[in-house]
């Protein structure tokens, strides 16, 4: 009986003494993590391994410590404690972002097909996690495997349509193939998540380019407006278009870009310009839907003719505007704050095309 009594009161002392060193685990790691925010990452790796003295496989000491050995540059050891996390975790549902790293590391030591494959192992137990998907598009993209990048992308976007990065990522292959309103759609959409950012001034400045349909002023009354060879080749033999083919509201973009130079366009702001060719654009798009398909069509399309429908496109127009520092639309802006919050409102509700 006295031997009984004793290996209980053991069996309760180490489980007092397990609770206490993870809690306290926990309290290290969550200073690690403050340290690394502010950059001092070899600060946070400090607290890490203390924390890993005390609770050997504590799964978010090693994800964290993978993460600051990364932003160190300290790839190969990066590796190391993300193949500890996985090995010791492998059913759980943190990995995620352990996965992620270890992609990135890889990706970083130019091993880019074993990152892929890294990401796709990720995938496979967590294909709802939006990250792996974007962190492969990424490393698709830096070995110019364009089309399967921006699948990859979309995938993050269907389960995660805040994902400014992603939309980011779109519109740049898509402008860089030439692709110019599967670019426009997703510049919008970048621009409505983040308006006010250097990124932001980068994409608005790509929009308005997008914007002007490739139109130049030759002359006093004359204009060129050139047009793309490959805006003939989305049709296939039977005369049905390719998928994500936009021909015609190319061509209208274009026709009605030349407009901007008439005497009754002329002197409209920037912002005016471009609500006028984008109202075109949605109607355009609206019009033509029901003979068209692709991801472009199905994701995209649908907000922005709802967005028409619903009457906001003049507030979107001044917040895809924000980045430009014009004192005009800055006025604009804050007296118009309930036209705004109507419209972020509705942005939110809006229910996107999904897995």
């Amino acid at each position: 009986m006295k031997k009984a009594f004793i290996l209980l009161m053991f069996i309760l002392i180490c489980n007092i003494t397990f609770g206490q060193n993870k809690a306290e685990a926990e309290k290290l790691v969550n200073e690690g993590i403050a340290y690394h925010d502010k950059g001092d990452f070899e600060g946070a790796i400090t607290r890490y391994d203390k924390a890993l003295i005390l609770d050997k496989y504590n799964l978010l000491a090693l994800a964290e410590k993978a993460y600051s050995l990364l932003s160190l540059e300290k790839y190969d050891e990066a590796i190391l404690y993300c193949q500890k996390a996985i090995v010791a975790h492998p059913e759980d549902k943190e990995l995620g972002s352990v996965y992620v790293t270890y992609g990135n590391a890889l990706d970083e030591l130019k091993k880019t097909d074993q990152s892929i494959e890294i990401y796709d192992e990720g995938i496979k137990q967590f294909p709802n996690y939006y990250m792996l998907y974007f962190n492969k598009g990424i490393s698709l993209s830096s070995v110019k495997k364009y089309e399967e990048a921006i699948s990859s992308f979309q995938k993050a976007i269907m389960i995660n349509p805040n994902h400014a990065s992603s939309h980011n990522a779109i519109a740049q292959l898509s402008q860089m193939n030439e692709k110019r309103i599967p670019s426009l759609l997703a510049f919008c959409r970048f621009l409505v998540i983040e308006p006010q950012s250097n990124r932001a001034k980068a994409n608005l400045s790509s929009l308005q380019k997008i914007m002007k349909g490739n139109v130049k002023e030759t002359g006093k009354k004359s204009v060129t407006i050139n047009l793309n060879s490959n805006l003939f080749g989305d049709t296939l033999a039977n005369g049905i278009s390719k998928e994500n083919s936009f021909t015609s509201t190319d061509l209208i973009l274009a026709m009605d870009a030349a407009m901007d130079f008439d005497k009754k366009n002329i002197k409209k702001t920037e912002v005016e310009q471009f609500l006028r060719k984008f109202e075109t654009v949605c109607s355009s798009l609206k019009e033509t839907k029901k003979d068209n398909s692709g991801f472009f069509w199905e994701y995209y399309v649908p907000y922005f003719t709802e967005m028409k429908d619903k009457k906001l496109l003049e507030t979107f127009a001044y917040i895809a505007f924000a980045s430009s520092e014009d004192a005009e639309i800055s006025k604009w802006l804050k007296t118009h704050q309930n036209e705004i919050d109507n419209f972020f409102e509705w942005s939110k509700s809006f229910e996107w095309k999904s897995n």
